[in-house]
């Protein structure tokens, strides 16, 4: 999915702001890539844009797209790679702004309740509220991560998300927090550390993990796209090492959900009025409990304006078996619930077989209400604090010239990082070395669960005590 934004206050490292995230499913917004004639070079077709001069969006718009009408045709211009100009980014790096914790207490909360359809639909509302920089906010594009960059961060929201089925329980596990030996969480500080690193450029791939000590639970996985331009809207997908969002339930034995990405489209090039849409399916999986869920996005309604619906369907089965991929083909015995609803709005849920429409309004559970939300700032470490290759840090020079509106320099600046990382790699395959990541143990796993290394543990054991001191690396994949 496209990244979207709308402009962020500046976030001080080392303390929480709250909204500053507003700035993807995307390790970077398709078309970031190219096969040029000068791959990592000026593009082309860049506007020369004077320094203090501030483009708008109309401007931003012509040299997008005259940059896009080269790639008509290729099947994946998110594997190739050109440079865009600096005043077409938004100040803020990828790994940074792409994560899945825009409310991370739905996150933390998925676990609570003792019935397995409870959790289940737990797992619904946070994938429904993880990406609410796509619904606030404008399509954007942050930088292109280099390899061996790595972003962490920490959040501590109150654990306020409550059971939507069952009998609820939030015990606090490893007090992290302020809350009682023994006693609960309900309505108090948790803490959630996210690390993600860049494993490989070429395809673009950056592995993440996500934990939660105090309740229990962890995600993972692999951000990586695959984007085409048809000529009138770009087309993106999950990349062949993306296979979802990983979330494991540790005091639920082990208990694990699969979330798989939908494609989404980013269109409105010919109006002048860019949006994203989404129009796909999508499944929810726990092979442990034996419950499934389809979601079919609908990207269109009559006369072809656009509806954001979105209508799925929860159902019993052997999920390790099961091949159903269509709501229609699901039994009416099989069927636990329905779900109905705008991704952008509000998403129902109703229990048993019965046609959505046919169900009494009483009958109807809202899972969430999207409106009022807005993504909950990040915790970040100081940046005398971070080390070279944090993201933060590895971007600062190109981001304070784009606050100062000096284009040319932030472009210059971000081509000087660019090709520092292509003299890296050709360094490397001279000394026929091939790149090894610091905090995952592999560049991509095969089953789409990427696994920290001893340092990546120490590193989230430290968020978690907030604690930000880290030795420099023996080799840098862009420095």
């Amino acid at each position: 999915m496209f990244k979207k934004s709308t402009p962020p206050p500046p976030e001080m490292s080392g303390q929480k702001t709250p909204n500053a995230d507003t700035t993807s499913p995307t390790s970077s917004t398709a078309g970031s890539r190219s096969s040029t004639p000068n791959p990592g070079g000026n593009t082309k077709d860049a506007e020369k844009l004077p320094d203090g001069k501030t483009p708008d969006d109309s401007s931003k718009m012509r040299t997008f797209l005259s940059i896009l009408k080269r790639f008509i045709g290729v099947t994946d211009i998110a594997a190739v790679r050109f440079s865009l100009p600096a005043q077409l980014l938004e100040p803020i790096p990828n790994l940074e702004y792409w994560h899945y914790l825009d409310r991370p207490e739905t996150f933390v909360a998925i676990g609570d309740s003792e019935d397995a359809l409870g959790r289940m639909l737990g797992c619904l509302r946070f994938w429904f509220t993880k990406d609410l920089k796509y619904v606030h906010g404008k399509p954007c594009k942050p930088y292109n991560s280099t390899l061996g960059e790595f972003f962490r961060c920490q959040w501590q929201v109150e654990d306020s998300a409550g059971s939507l089925r069952g009998e609820e329980t939030k015990p606090n596990l490893q007090q992290t927090v302020a809350a009682p030996e023994g006693g609960t969480t309900k309505n108090k500080p948790v803490k959630v550390s996210y690390l993600t690193e860049q494993t490989s450029h070429h395809p673009p791939v950056s592995a993440y993990y996500v934990d939660c000590p105090d309740k229990g639970i962890s995600a993972c996985g692999y951000d990586q796209l695959s984007a085409k331009f048809t000529g009138t809207s770009v087309k993106v997908t999950p990349g062949q090492y993306n296979q979802g969002i990983f979330v494991t339930l540790h005091r639920r034995d082990n208990e694990e959900y699969q979330l798989t990405h939908p494609a989404a489209f980013l269109g409105g090039f010919l109006r002048g009025n860019l949006y994203v849409s989404v129009a796909d399916t999508c499944f929810i999986t726990c092979a442990k409990n034996g419950i499934k869920v389809i979601l079919h996005y609908l990207e269109e309604g009559y006369f072809g304006k656009t509806q954001n619906k979105v209508e799925g369907v929860v159902y019993k089965c052997d999920v390790e078996k099961d091949k159903t991929t269509r709501i229609k083909d699901v039994s009416d015995k099989d069927v636990l619930g329905r779900i109905d609803g705008c991704w952008i709005d509000k998403v129902w849920f109703s229990y048993g077989p019965t046609e959505f429409k046919k169900v009494p309004e009483k009958d109807k559970v809202l899972l969430i209400d999207v409106n009022p939300l807005r993504p909950i700032g990040k915790i970040t470490p100081p940046m005398d604090e971070q080390l070279r290759n944090e993201s933060q840090r590895f971007w600062n020079g190109v981001t304070e010239s784009i606050g100062a509106k000096r284009f040319n320099d932030a472009t210059n600046r971000k081509q000087e990082l660019e090709e520092r990382q292509r003299e890296r790699a050709a360094e490397r395959k001279a000394q026929q070395k091939e790149w090894q990541p610091r905090f995952f143990t592999q560049v991509t796993e095969q089953n789409g669960k990427p696994q920290l290394t001893g340092e990546g543990k120490q590193v989230i054991d430290q968020l978690h005590q907030d604690k930000w001191h880290l030795e420099e690396p023996t080799e840098y994949g862009a420095i």
